[in-house]
């Protein structure tokens, strides 16, 4: 805010001049008091500057209903909506998200900077105010081919921006704990700006520290003794309900009256059919009340909690001084948003963006180069009559590691749908290596066909689990024709999404994305899936950062020992 503006905000606050707006006849979820309050709120200049009676130049009356302040994301990758950035805003606005801080980690592991410079300037001039955490983990390993690798020196510059607010989740724990030279150097250039942490199951001596290096936050407890240990040890606890990693319901009970204001509602990755069909932050916090957390509490956790962690004045609350963003919520069980307001201009009514102009897209060059493939590239020789296979967890990102008996055909493993064990394979699609990644998972259910996607973190090669080889090649090839996307295939049938931003975003509106996955999903669900996005949990399999066991371009990944082992055991 301007001197001047702050000249003329005081005048307002004081009475001595009409505000703009006055908002009448409320119940205002004070952040600060954490009380339920019946009062106006008076808004100037887009800024609240007090309660109470103003003469106004425009009245607004909300019928009692409740004011809350506009959510903030503390975070999220908005690649995983797979909408670009105008069209996730479009998605969330209504539901009274007005802040969002994103880590432009996924596109970053395709593009580089070339990525990151996309998302700052598809930021601008949004009716949402988008802040960056900069990627500190690209490649999240070297046990997988990233289309990019960012040092220290290539990510310096940014941290001047304004609109860049600290260090992205510090995938590499062992480098932190194993004194890596080129992590340290990441983590000194963060110029007093906040480093995110990605610690799952981390306790004890080498949670102590991997925090003494700085790191301040962790989305990625599972367990609850885990979060409260980290909670103990000073951390900010993000509490993740995401659309497949959901903690919510475990962490719940840690967070009480004394405490909550260390912890934090958070997304981490929302695809678009929970979107359109729960909601965003909204939807997190009525989880929250309805697993026990008071509602002034659920509402701190994803307004005021966020906006502190991350420095961002004047948000996350409604009180003078404060921008005003706030939503309107019919009653705080039901957590219906009705309207949205941002620095006082109404943004959204009942579900739809309103009185909004939405800058131009930025233009992206294209990022899927795949050497030629041919079917005889998808078979897989028998070394063996037992395999390593990776074993899904119903509702989280990590897996276990089982050894089952190999189904051999003509000398050939190949996938044996009766024991619901897939063959799986990891395409790498950045520099046209060759590289193809070889295993098995059981849990999808499927028992013809095949399903893929170019959206597999963190480096996003191609991740196909099939029940036959031609069914995966055909997968596989649908997508590098389409430049990316996510594809479901059973002998002729054919549904594919493309995503050609990048291999993770599509260039059509939600509605165009949501119809395409309704239908992927459906087909998928035909074809014997058991998982209501089995296109999501697959884009997880190929993370070799989270335990147990999980696959990448090169290789079978043993997490936990941090090295590759065979597909035959």
């Amino acid at each position: 805010m301007e001197f001047i503006n702050k000249y003329e905000l005081v005048k307002a606050a004081r009475g001595k001049i009409p505000v703009d707006t006055l908002f009448k006849n409320l119940r205002l979820v004070n952040v600060f008091s954490g009380k339920i309050e019946k009062t106006n709120v008076a808004v100037h200049l887009g800024v609240v500057v007090g309660f109470g009676e103003y003469v106004a130049k425009k009245t607004v009356d909300l019928k009692n209903r409740f004011l809350v302040p506009g959510f903030v994301e503390g975070h999220i990758h908005i690649e995983s909506s797979m909408l670009e950035m105008g069209e996730f805003i479009k998605a969330v606005l209504p539901y009274g998200t007005t802040t969002v801080v994103c880590d432009p980690h996924e596109i970053a592991n395709v593009l580089g900077l070339d990525g990151i410079t996309y998302m700052l300037q598809s930021a601008k001039y949004q009716p949402m105010d988008i802040y960056f955490t900069l990627p500190s983990t690209v490649p999240a390993t070297n046990m997988e081919t990233s289309g990019a690798r960012l040092t220290a020196v290539d990510l310096m510059p940014y941290f001047s921006q304004k609109w860049v607010v600290g260090l992205g989740e510090v995938m590499n724990v062992p480098g932190v704990l194993e004194l890596d030279r080129e992590v340290f150097d990441k983590l000194k250039i963060v110029s007093g700006k906040v480093i995110e942490g990605h610690a799952p199951g981390l306790t004890g001596k080498d949670l102590y520290a991997y925090i003494t290096s700085g790191v301040s936050s962790d989305h990625e407890s599972f367990g609850r003794e885990e979060a409260r240990q980290k909670l103990s040890a000073g951390m900010t606890v993000m509490i993740r309900e995401g659309s497949i990693a959901k903690n919510l319901k475990t962490l719940a009970p840690l967070v009480n009256e004394i405490n909550h204001e260390n912890f934090c509602l958070v997304s981490d990755d929302r695809n678009p059919s929970d979107l359109i069909e729960h909601g965003h932050l909204d939807y997190t916090i009525r989880l929250a009340i309805k697993y026990g957390i008071e509602p002034v509490i659920a509402v701190k956790m994803a307004t005021i909690n966020p906006a502190r962690h991350f420095g961002l004045a004047n948000r996350g609350a409604v009180a003078p001084g404060y921008f005003a963003d706030f939503a309107i919520v019919d009653n705080l069980k039901s957590f219906n948003v009705s309207g949205v307001y941002k620095k006082g201009i109404e943004v959204a009514r009942s579900g739809k963006v309103v009185n909004v102009k939405f800058p131009p897209k930025v233009p992206i060059r294209s990022s899927v180069n795949v050497r030629w493939l041919t079917l005889p590239d998808f078979r897989l020789s028998a070394k063996s009559e037992k395999i390593n296979v990776i074993e899904l967890v119903p509702n989280q990102l990590i897996t276990r590691k089982r050894v089952e008996n190999a189904k051999i055909e003509n000398g050939c493993a190949v996938s044996d749908t009766e024991r619901d064990i897939l063959k799986m394979v990891v395409v790498e699609r950045h520099r046209a290596s060759g590289n193809i990644g070889f295993g098995f998972v059981k849990g999808f259910g499927l028992k013809k066909g095949a399903i893929a996607t170019s959206v597999s973190h963190d480096s996003h090669n191609i991740v196909c689990a099939g029940c036959d080889d031609s069914s995966i090649f055909e997968a596989v090839v649908s997508i590098v024709k389409a430049g990316g996307g996510i594809c479901c295939v059973s002998g002729r049938k054919k549904e594919i999404l493309p995503l050609p931003v990048a291999g993770l975003m599509s260039d059509r509106n939600i509605a165009f994305v949501y119809k395409k996955i309704k239908r992927l999903q459906s087909m998928a669900r035909n074809l014997g899936c058991r998982f209501d996005d089995p296109f999501m949990v697959l884009s997880f399999l190929a993370l070799p950062v989270i335990p147990e066991i999980k696959l990448t371009d090169k290789g079978l990944v043993d997490v936990l020992k941090n090295k590759f082992i065979g597909v035959f055991a």
